[in-house]
């Protein structure tokens, strides 16, 4: 049901309450009414009483709603809440397939037969003729998400990392439950770690590492099972009781919460289908396709004792910065619609309403992240020629204490370009901070030693 209607609907019901003496309607009412999930009754009912069409009265279990006395009113609040919602766009568009099946999902667990994982849903995918997106729907994303030119794998993710850090970082983290704040996560990163570290700080600092592993892994080894697992070891260290379950294959009972799917747990099955999944996602030409193919089925098959999800998460972006495309940070993902999509395909393996959520949240991560391309004007031609030199003279510089000119002698660059090399070189010296100094493969801790000791070049 398109958003407008959904308001309108509501509007007229409680209108048509109101007409037949009856005083205000709680939230199952309306809802039965309307047709659509309960959370999304409750964010429509919570928008229009703050718009002041509708009059909330009593709290709690009796709260109630009611049509506000200014019909008027009430219609220009109709116009106002249809244009932000298509200004803002701030929730996803969900087809009638995804409504009907949340409801389905919605239902008492005791009613929703016991599901286990089906092989199948790997098996049968074949790479390039098989699509779990639409095919104009994956082209479509790639023409939109692709960066310009033939550039080295990593390079877009790494043109925009420092944003990148905290975005993935922190909107994966909030799905897991976590805390921190937006402004503290991008404090928490300009400090780095330290022993006072609560959990929340170690998900996001965890979350940091494995990005940057990452930028670092793709454009030497692309997509891999060391490669994944290595992720997930990265974002579960220190987190878990045994120490050995990071980075291996589950050999535990994983149980999903509000949910009636039970994975495998056969550690063997779980090794092999971890291995046919990495490898289908690797042969998908599509990179769109491959990052779908991936967030899905590795939440899917729980290959790890803990942090499947935030795994999957990040590893989508795996067949994307190979391919030079922007990443996928899940931008403004709510909880409950992220639920929504996952519980989708673990009890039915219905990949409608992921599909609508990766849509939506793809779009605003790559208008994001090509905001901040554009913001940094033409490439510079010679940067670009040089741009892996650069970062290993910026090592060489900032943690082996050498000198500019023996950073450049080391190189052995051809004698034309070893003036402006030193110059750029020292440029990119003279601004480096603790807060930029991950493009370069930089430990903040040493990039702040390197700058108290003078900028020594």
């Amino acid at each position: 049901m398109a958003k407008r209607y959904i308001t309108k609907a509501i509007l007229d019901y409680l209108n048509d309450c109101s007409t037949k003496g009856l005083g205000s309607i709680g939230a199952d009412a309306i809802t039965a009414h309307v047709g659509v999930s309960r959370p999304t009754v409750n964010r429509y009912l919570a928008k229009m009483a703050a718009s002041g069409s509708l009059i909330r009265e009593g709290a709690g279990p009796g709260t109630g709603y009611r049509r506000a006395s200014s019909i008027a009113h009430e219609k220009a609040a109709i116009e106002v809440a249809h244009l932000k919602d298509l200004a803002l766009s701030i929730t996803p568009t969900w087809d009638a397939e995804a409504l009907a099946l949340r409801a389905q999902l919605e239902m008492p667990m005791g009613v929703r037969p016991p599901v286990s994982y089906q092989r199948r849903f790997v098996d049968d995918y074949a790479p390039n003729q098989s699509s779990l997106l639409p095919p104009h729907l994956a082209e479509s994303l790639f023409a939109e998400g692709r960066a310009q030119g033939q550039l080295p794998a990593g390079t877009y993710a790494r043109k925009v990392l420092e944003q990148l850090l905290i975005d993935l970082s922190w909107h994966s983290s909030r799905l897991e439950g976590n805390r921190k704040s937006l402004l503290d996560t991008r404090e928490l990163f300009a400090k780095g770690r330290s022993a006072g570290d609560d959990l929340d700080s170690a998900m996001l600092l965890n979350h940091k590492d494995a990005i940057e592993f990452m930028v670092d892994a793709v454009p030497e080894y692309g997509i891999t099972v060391p490669v994944v697992r290595n992720v997930q070891s990265l974002l579960m260290q220190g987190l878990l009781e045994n120490p050995e379950s990071v980075g291996a294959i589950r050999k535990s009972v994983v149980n999903i919460t509000d949910s009636v799917y039970l994975p495998t747990q056969v550690p063997s099955l779980l090794e092999e289908m971890l291995g046919h999944v990495v490898h289908k996602a690797r042969n998908v030409k599509n990179p769109v396709e491959a990052a779908f193919f991936l967030w899905v089925n590795l939440a899917y098959l729980q290959p790890f004792e803990d942090g499947n999800k935030r795994t999957s998460r990040l590893c989508a972006n795996l067949p994307l910065m190979l391919a030079n495309c922007a990443p996928l940070s899940f931008l403004d993902v709510d909880s409950t619609d992220y639920a929504l999509a996952t519980l989708g395909v673990y009890e039915q393996q219905n990949v409608t309403p992921a599909l609508n959520l990766f849509d939506w949240t793809y779009r605003r991560s790559h208008s994001k992240y090509r905001t901040i391309l554009d913001s940094m004007g033409a490439p510079n031609p010679f940067r670009a020629k040089y741009r892996e030199h650069l970062g290993e003279a910026v090592r060489h510089v900032v943690e082996s204490r050498s000198t500019i000119a023996d950073a450049v002698a080391a190189l052995e660059l051809p004698v034309p370009d070893q003036a402006p090399f030193h110059d750029l070189l020292h440029e990119e010296l003279r601004h480096l901070e603790p807060f930029n100094c991950a493009r370069y493969r930089l430990p903040m801790g040493k990039t702040e030693d390197w700058i108290s000791m003078g900028r020594p070049m």
